[in-house]
């Protein structure tokens, strides 16, 4: 064969093979190396070119098959064992002092317990003030019911004794003739501090008893309203009211001292007594109406101006102690101002008149004021008898 047909003969067997190496390459795709399709798994272990491909557990990026072999990992030395540590038992189960028990105690030494702050104001670091605790229940339980009992109490009590004995009568009928008892300054003192005092009542009834009671028959609203001008009143007229009390101590302190007929008044029975035992321009009873009234006044307007200017002489602690003396002393007067206007208007004849007029009937005040109607006697008819002077010059 000539070298020229071998040529030929290499040539097309060439031709022949090329159709075949494109359809085997077709079918096992790009070459491994190729880095369009180069796999993130490495290719380990047996099954490696096929579908077994195995995912190894490290995360590491491997060193390609063949290269070298990353450094060994160290073992990590193994733990020595340590005792387990065991909690301690709760405060209450070694012995110790409870919390309540600390609690206590610091409440019995007047004091708060208290935190840390940056704040200026200190008052910010009191996390728990235990008499507050008595407060919120003296204030939310037992002024609600004790004031419930004394007001309504005696309410009660006046409308029975008014059903059963009614309005008590002169025996001896009305004379005919009055005597002054009280001056245009007494009465006008005494219905200014009366008034004050009955709005300073209202409006304090309605702080204690008015969401419980008011709100469900007005509505929001009006209760809102009501209260908020109630409060203001109940704030202005302690002003009129502590001055009417000043003036009862000028005008009224000579007559309501005690006296020696002040203890017969009470051995003959006092109001219950048979008869009329004598008594002065104001008997026993209405003397103890008198200082007591001066004298609750005087604790309920100190409290009460500490409640409107709150901190500016007391703490927390004196804040509520200071509502508390005012809560109480409050019922305590409304309930006993309203025996004294009962006894004054429908429960006596002629009791009313002093007040209204100024002058009494002159046997009513024979008979529930004897002695003060003796005095004044002796003094009208001093005023109006002629001096001794005269008298002995017109017997000559």
């Amino acid at each position: 064969m000539t070298p020229f047909r071998a040529l030929r003969l290499g040539a097309l067997a060439l031709l022949l093979a090329l159709p075949a190496a494109a359809q085997q390459g077709g079918q096992q795709g790009p070459a491994a190396g190729d880095a369009a399709v180069q796999s993130v798994v490495p290719e380990v272990g047996d099954g490696r070119g096929g579908m077994n491909n195995q995912v190894p557990e490290s995360t590491e990026r491997q060193a390609p098959t063949g290269g070298e072999r990353p450094a060994p990992i160290p073992q990590q030395a193994t733990p020595t064992p340590t005792a387990p540590v065991t909690a301690a038992p709760p405060l209450t189960a070694r012995g110790d002092t409870s919390g309540d028990e600390l609690e206590l105690q610091r409440t019995l030494r007047g004091g708060f317990i208290e935190g840390r702050t940056t704040l200026p104001d200190a008052a910010t670091a009191v996390l728990i003030q235990p008499d507050g605790r008595d407060w919120r229940q003296f204030r939310n339980t037992w002024l609600f019911w004790i004031g419930a009992a004394a007001v309504l109490g005696t309410a009660g009590l006046l409308a029975l004794l008014y059903l059963v004995f009614g309005t008590k009568r002169l025996e001896a009928g009305r004379s005919g003739r009055s005597i002054l008892r009280f001056g245009v300054v007494e009465r006008v003192n005494h219905w200014m501090v009366a008034v004050s005092f009955v709005l300073l009542g209202l409006s304090g009834l309605n702080i204690t008893y008015g969401a419980s009671t008011l709100l469900p028959l007005v509505g929001p609203e009006t209760f809102t309203a009501l209260t908020y001008w109630s409060q203001a009143a109940h704030q202005y007229l302690s002003f009129p009211f502590v001055v009417g009390l000043f003036l009862m101590v000028v005008v009224w302190l000579r007559d309501n001292l005690p006296a020696k007929v002040d203890v017969d008044w009470i051995k003959a029975g006092g109001p219950v007594a048979k008869g009329h035992p004598p008594a002065g321009k104001f008997n026993a009873a209405q003397k103890l109406l008198y200082w007591f009234m001066i004298g609750g006044g005087a604790l309920v307007a100190a409290s009460g101006y500490l409640l409107m200017f709150p901190f500016t002489v007391t703490d927390v602690a004196g804040q509520q102690w200071a509502h508390i003396v005012h809560g109480l002393m409050a019922m305590a007067m409304i309930a006993t101002i309203l025996g004294h206007a009962y006894i004054g208007s429908i429960g006596m004849e002629g009791a009313f008149e002093g007040m209204s007029t100024g002058r009494v009937d002159y046997n009513w005040a024979k008979e529930h004021h004897s002695v003060w109607l003796q005095e004044e006697a002796a003094a009208a008819r001093q005023a109006v008898a002629p001096p001794a002077d005269a008298r002995a010059a017109g017997a000559d």
